[in-house]
């Protein structure tokens, strides 16, 4: 109903505007007075002039432009239908009339009236809108498809038609109020269903997505539409990422995977976070890694009063320093070891930062499957060299960035991320500093992930490798994972273990399709897949929580609250303390027993976890 009407007002505003015009021709001739001679043939003569002109603005689709996106090709159609309707209109009243009483000068006046009241609105229309209706012809360039009729999509048209590098040959859209209209000359075509027939029919070479506000799902099901025509795929940011909220043509990107993953985007309370990092010394350690270097930009855009960056990497160091030198914050750069008590504890107590984030360990499961010494080293004893020191210097919070491969571990690395949070724990019952704890699971892209693998291995023609084809994980980006940890700690009073929201597991086979499926092939067809079998260690899929752990909500939606049951602080301790103790015995058998001793894993037959005591080790 909606759409006759918009159609109907449109119809009846051009009519209305050649009736008006013809009268105002006829009343400019004779000087603005009425009645004036003749008045009887002019309004007589109006059947004639509304059909004729009714026709010839259905001629030239003057009914299918948006007036939201009036622009010149719009104003070059009202011009041509102005004079021809005008040239016709002459030679109808000649054979009706012989143009017997009608002035020679109303023709000439009439189409000029005509187009200002048609091409007026419009443009006022366009021009209260967003205040521009400038473009630029078509050229020779690419030919585009675009999916979305909406402002992006409008904004995107007038770009690529002033570039001159693209033409965009016609959009698509679900909307059927745009169905059969055009923007800037540019005609919506048919639906999203109806795009491989479209793009086929019009040799298109490169898909854009104008959808900024499009959820992963819709991402997905457009890809899978998307899939049956090998064209480039490119689309915008989304909403949140967009500079200054314009669409501009240089921001168009390559679709990537985390669009695709079905988690909707994070919304973050920034002038909460503003007020719990602005004016304070914030330490990280890990700064150079991928989850660190990305926790130090987002850190020093909050205006701290100072940044320290602890880094072990000599290069990691350096390449983030390089990524920070054009900051106003003030950042020192320390290169240690979180293994080197003395070092640590003369860090912290030369800066004596107000909060800590304790973002470095050893990640690798199959490598720290054969090395469990090296893992206990750097995720246990390192966490307990850098939550000792901030209790001994008073620190304000202390974040551990932990896994949920702590949750039933299976590997070394679970089960050394698991005693780090026990010690946060108890650590947090006997200090003044608020000990937080925030897991989560893996983060697209960072160092050792299996998303730059899968790219690495499409790269080279394939096969892409895959451990199993039921395995899941949990997935984020790593800036969303950076801001919920804030978010974190900015909530934390002490003694919280912080589980964000993973949204749904994703299959790891499905992840390694989609990788392929956005570089422009098929499946096993172009890219083999092929399975591996789990490796030492490795779970089918990965838990967020205990089953002693009740989930309760936080006063964010992504920030799950994991309630769990007081740990037992002297025995816990103790334990702890012969494992750190059996490190410089180098027996990475007893090692992994005492760790399988203190955390066990899941309970007996459970197909989903081999137990710690179990895997091989050398």
């Amino acid at each position: 109903m909606f759409k006759f009407n918009r159609r109907f007002a449109v119809i009846s505003h051009d009519l209305l505007a050649a009736t008006v015009a013809w009268i105002l021709a006829w009343i400019a001739r004779f000087n603005f007075i009425f009645p004036f001679p003749e008045w009887e043939l002019c309004l007589s003569t109006l059947p004639f002039i509304i059909i004729t002109q009714g026709v010839i603005f259905s001629r030239f689709h003057l009914y299918r432009g948006l007036w939201r996106f009036a622009s010149i090709p719009d104003l070059w159609n009202i011009f041509r239908s102005a004079i021809l309707g005008a040239l016709l209109i002459a030679l109808i009243l000649f054979i009706f009339f012989r143009l017997e009483g009608v002035p020679r000068s109303i023709l000439i006046l009439y189409p000029v009236f005509l187009i200002f009241l048609l091409g007026g609105p419009r443009l006022a229309y366009r021009f209260w809108k967003d205040h521009s209706f400038e473009i630029k012809p078509l050229s020779n360039g690419q030919r585009v498809l675009i999916i979305g009729a909406g402002h992006a999509g409008e904004t995107l048209v007038r770009d690529m038609l002033r570039d001159g590098n693209y033409i965009p040959v016609g959009l698509i859209d679900d909307n059927p109020i745009l169905q059969k209209t055009e923007i800037h000359g540019v005609r919506v075509l048919g639906t999203i269903k109806q795009f491989p027939e479209i793009a086929e029919r019009n040799e298109i070479e490169t898909i854009v997505i104008a959808i900024p506000s499009a959820t992963n799902k819709e991402m997905q099901d457009i890809l899978n539409i998307c899939d049956e025509v090998h064209c480039e795929l490119r689309t915008l940011p989304s909403i949140e990422d967009m500079v200054s909220g314009r669409v501009v043509l240089n921001q168009l990107r390559e679709v990537m995977i985390e669009d695709l993953l079905g988690r909707e985007k994070v919304k973050l309370d920034w002038e909460i976070l503003q007020e719990g990092i602005s004016g304070k010394k914030v330490f990280v350690t890990g700064g150079g890694g991928s989850i660190g270097a990305e926790l130090c930009k987002q850190i020093a855009s909050l205006a701290p009063s100072d940044l320290i960056i602890f880094e072990r990497s000599e290069f990691n160091l350096y390449r983030v320093e390089e990524s920070l030198k054009d900051l106003r914050t003030r950042c020192h750069f320390v290169l240690g070891d979180l293994c080197d008590k003395e070092k640590i504890e003369q860090t912290i107590s030369e800066y004596k930062p107000d909060i800590i984030f304790h973002a470095a360990a050893y990640k690798h499961v199959p490598i720290l499957e054969r090395q469990p010494r090296e893992g206990v080293r750097n995720n246990v004893l390192g966490t307990k060299n850098i939550a000792d020191a901030a209790h001994a210097n008073n620190c304000e919070k202390f974040v551990l960035i932990s896994t949920d491969k702590a949750v039933n571990p299976t590997n070394i690395l679970g089960a050394t991320k698991r005693v780090a949070e026990m010690y946060i724990d108890i650590m947090n019952g006997r200090s003044k500093t608020n000990f937080i704890t925030v897991r989560f699971g893996n983060v697209l892209d960072s160092e050792g992930s299996v998303v730059p693998l899968f790219r690495e291995q499409i790269k080279k023609g394939g096969p892409i490798s895959v451990t199993h084809k039921d395995v899941t994980r949990f997935f984020m980006t790593i800036p969303e994972a950076c801001q919920l940890i804030m978010q974190a700690c900015s909530m934390g009073k002490g003694g919280e273990i912080f589980v964000l929201d993973m949204g749904e597991a994703v299959k790891i086979n499905f992840l390694a399709e989609q990788m392929i499926r956005l570089s422009g092939l098929t499946p096993n067809k172009d890219i083999d897949i092929v399975y591996t079998g789990l490796r030492p260690g490795e779970k089918m899929y990965e838990e967020l929580f205990y089953e002693n752990e009740s989930k309760d909500e936080t006063s964010h939606s992504k920030i799950l609250l994991a309630k769990h049951p007081v740990i037992n602080m002297k025995d816990l301790e103790v334990r702890i303390n012969k494992i750190i103790d059996s490190i410089n015995d180098f027996d990475n058998n007893n090692l992994a027993d005492l760790l399988s001793a203190l955390v066990p894993s899941v309970k007996e037959g459970d197909d989903n976890v081999i137990p710690i005591s179990n895997v091989k080790r050398v």
